[in-house]
């Protein structure tokens, strides 16, 4: 793990950024204390170019496991009455 103050990571972002590109973390120091951690983005190797980028930036998240299927359609049906399943209805559309 590096750390780096501000005023240098502001002068060698693209350095940092490449420590980071390998593998490494970098603490960013403000005054010798720490503020923020720069890690690195673990994706799986065949992610879709498209999906890696909606999980850099927070729109996707990733599964953190494989999906019991199996277990999934074992469970119990919900028992929800018909009137409120149509208002949760009506209420999700909003002012559409």
């Amino acid at each position: 793990m590096r750390a780096v103050n501000i005023g240098a990571l502001k002068n060698q972002l693209s350095a940092q950024l490449r420590y980071v590109r390998s593998g490494e973390e970098v603490v960013v120091l403000d005054r010798k204390r720490p503020i923020a951690k720069i890690v690195p983005i673990d994706l799986p190797a065949d992610l879709d170019p498209g999906d890696a980028y909606l999980v850099a930036t927070g729109q996707l998240i990733l599964e953190a496991e494989e999906m019991d299927w199996d277990a999934f359609w074992k469970l119990p049906k919900p028992n929800v009455p018909h009137d409120v399943a149509v208002q949760a209805a009506i209420d999700s559309k909003g002012d559409r």
